[in-house]
């Protein structure tokens, strides 16, 4: 066989693999939209997105997903103001600061973290931190938006960590050596050269982070506290939309409006994560001009 012959084989079992993944998804997607769809026979769109009272077991039923969208941005928000500061001050020092034997320790074990199941952190923040924040502030339930935030928070942290200290590491060194003659310090270094030039891989790993922690199901649904209400406080229980489908879904009648009406939910979902991921290819793309580290 000749290497064209070779390199044309390759070539189609690429493509092939290539064509299944995408058949596969494309079906799974088909399939999310053919089963929610039915739900808005019964209920608009508006009233389904905005509706206040989620109630599909009711007689008659409510089918409003407003307090579950609350839910789900609500602890997003909060695991982003916890996750980004650490997430990106870490990588900067594993990238510029910390030294070789240090890094060689902390770039696994964050690599590591990226990978832990799910469940052991909702186990972490059922028995530890749920009891420790009802104890401390007084509250009826530790189950709450900050216990689940910070769960969240702590496995969105490696993501963003370990992508953006990829991109930081990535900077030319004619950068940092041409700051560095010109008289700058290492903290001007990393702040006006290092931080701009990588911007673009460290905005996509901010924007990554965030679209798992709004997807994230186990751990919401272990430790948000399972309340479909508009929260009041930062210690109220909520119900993010991954954690009511994963809740609801084996007690919901097949082919029922209930049934019907979490699928619809996963649409939503699916919007708003489609919606993350094309944020993070934009503001990719937008600052590739700006340096060459970009991932």
């Amino acid at each position: 066989m000749t290497r064209t012959q070779k390199e044309k084989i390759i070539k189609n079992v690429f493509f092939l693999f290539a064509l299944v993944s995408i058949l596969i998804l494309g079906l799974i997607v088909i399939f999310l939209f053919m089963e929610g769809l039915p739900i808005f026979k019964v209920v608009s769109v508006k009233d389904f997105i905005f509706g206040l009272e989620w109630y599909p077991t009711y007689d008659p039923p409510s089918f409003g997903i407003w307090p579950l969208i609350i839910g789900s941005f609500a602890v997003t928000i909060f695991a982003s103001i916890i996750a980004i500061p650490l997430g990106l001050l870490s990588a900067i020092y594993i990238a510029e600061v910390a030294p070789p034997v240090i890094k060689e320790i902390f770039k696994p074990v964050v690599e590591l973290l990226a990978g832990l199941p799910s469940v052991v952190l909702g186990f972490f923040g059922m028995a530890v931190l749920a009891p420790w924040l009802q104890e401390t502030f007084d509250l009826p339930t530790g189950l709450n938006i900050v216990n689940a935030s910070i769960v969240l928070a702590l496995m969105a942290v490696p993501t963003i960590s370990s992508i953006s200290e990829d991109a930081i590491y990535s900077v030319p060194q004619e950068f940092k050596e041409a700051s560095y003659a010109l008289g700058a310090t290492r903290f001007e270094t990393i702040t006006r050269v290092i931080i701009p030039a990588s911007l673009s891989g460290v905005s996509t790993a901010v924007i990554l982070g965030m679209a798992r922690a709004i997807g994230e199901t186990m751990v919401v649904l272990m430790v948000a506290g399972g309340a479909a209400a508009i929260p009041e406080s930062i210690f109220d229980s909520v119900r993010p939309m991954p954690a009511s489908i994963a809740a609801e879904m084996g007690e919901a009648p097949f082919r029922s409006d209930h049934y019907y009406a979490l699928f619809a939910t996963g649409i939503v979902l699916f919007f708003l994560t489609l919606a993350f991921n094309l944020i993070a290819d934009y503001i990719s793309n937008r600052f590739k001009e700006v340096g060459s580290a970009t991932l």
